[in-house]
């Protein structure tokens, strides 16, 4: 039997059956479980729906004292039967929005995701600059559409941020990494409401930098270019920039202070190691770094994303080991973007995963080592291929004749996906 009550009358052991309110008013991703925990008793009574639907034939069913003195407060049946069904149509459409689907299905709604939160960050960030108080809750839906977008295919956005220049570095930079934090949290089975904190954490991890003197004018406008000793002043300005927000939970302040600490305590700005660098953090660590490693600098050359991933492996005592598993795991050996060179002599481009096999992803082939010339591109599924087209390693594409890194990333990408991106 189905039954609406209020959150207050939430007990341990009911079945919640339909949630009343938008997705954005609590923190699950399921919208029917049995209560089974004191956290997710306590998550639902703090979230901001405006009540339940309990099944009492899945779980217990409202205290008879509690009953009676809702009767009379109750509203009629036809109108609580009305909201059940407005559930019901509502949470079909929500489960139908966030089903599987192929890498260039999802890049239209990626796209339309990162041009939507571009202007929702640099109105917020602006704010910042302007010396107003931070909106955190105007960006959070940011991370909702992101959590959506990855769920539905978890390649798509980030690969999106990775393969496009047109996208200014610090929002290009922020997206990025909030997609990579959400993906690392899901592969790490985290509950879905730190999944959600993981993706606004990566959201906020750079806000500081709004706070740095604006008339450093830094190489390229890229703030990391500058001082070193200006830069580091980012995290803890972003702390305390968003101390006063009641709406931020600890692990997301943690980590927006501690996500350039590492393990051996090399980091800043507490030279904080090991165990005393909390999860959020040493998780943000590793995104900020990776996607850090694939833009230019005054001093470093972007890396493709497999030399990414290569080079963080040698970078010792930085980050959690089985945490840089997890996320190896997420993004793949050789993260989309990545230019491979495949045993039969062609040069390709890492274009999506293949789920069942991370070591062999789906490439699009380009050039001919042989020949010394392009080739008819061509996709080739590596996990289906046999041996002939297995991937030797990174390719080095200087030398070639071909366009610059970055703009042959983008070319290929967009010309692969050239009817969704």
């Amino acid at each position: 039997m189905l039954k609406h009550i209020e959150l207050s009358d939430l007990e341990l052991g009911m079945f919640v059956q339909k949630m009343e309110g938008s997705w954005f008013d609590h923190p699950f991703w399921k919208s029917n479980f049995l209560i089974e925990d004191q956290k997710r008793l306590q998550l639902l009574k703090e979230s901001n729906l405006r009540g339940v639907v309990i099944d009492t034939t899945k779980g217990k069913d409202v205290s008879a004292p509690v009953a009676e003195a809702r009767a009379s407060a109750d509203k009629p049946r036809s109108i609580v039967s009305k909201r059940i069904n407005a559930i019901n149509t509502r949470t079909k459409r929500e489960d139908a929005a966030s089903m599987p689907v192929s890498i260039d299905k999802e890049l239209h709604a990626a796209q339309a995701v990162a041009n939507k939160a571009k202007e929702r960050l640099h109105r917020t960030f602006m704010d910042a600059r302007l010396g107003k108080a931070l909106n955190v809750k105007a960006i959070e839906p940011i991370v909702n559409d992101i959590l959506a977008s990855v769920r539905r295919n978890p390649q798509a956005f980030s690969s999106l941020m990775r393969c496009k220049l047109k996208n200014e570095t610090m929002f290009r930079h922020a997206l990025s990494v909030s997609a990579l934090m959400v993906s690392l949290a899901r592969k790490m089975k985290l509950p879905p409401n730190e999944v959600h904190n993981c993706g606004l954490a990566g959201l906020l991890l750079d806000v500081g930098v709004n706070y740095l003197p604006q008339n450093l004018d830094p190489p390229n406008g890229d703030y990391r270019n500058a001082d070193p000793k200006i830069w580091q002043q980012h995290v803890l300005l972003g702390y305390r920039s968003l101390l006063n927000d009641d709406g931020l939970s600890q692990p997301v302040l943690e980590a927006v202070l501690q996500h350039h600490e590492r393990i051996d305590g090399s980091g800043f700005p507490n030279g904080l190691e090991g165990a005393k660098i909390t999860t959020f953090a040493r998780m943000a660590a590793i995104c900020d770094t990776f996607d850090f490693l694939l833009s230019h600098t005054n001093t470093t050359v972007a890396l493709d994303p497999a030399a990414a991933i290569e080079q963080m492996k040698t970078m010792e005592g930085a980050f959690d080991e089985e945490i840089f598993h997890h996320f190896i795991e997420s993004v793949g050996l050789y993260p989309v973007g990545s230019f491979v060179r495949l045993h039969s002599g062609k040069l390709a481009m890492v274009v999506d995963e293949d789920h069942k096999d991370h070591m062999r992803p789906v490439v699009q082939a380009f050039y001919s080592f042989a020949t010394g010339e392009q080739i008819a591109p061509h996709r080739i599924e590596l996990a289906r291929s046999g041996e002939e087209d297995r991937i030797l390693g990174i390719a080095d594409i200087s030398g070639l004749g071909l366009p610059e890194g970055g703009y042959l990333r983008e070319m290929i990408f967009l010309s692969t996906y050239k009817n969704a991106a």
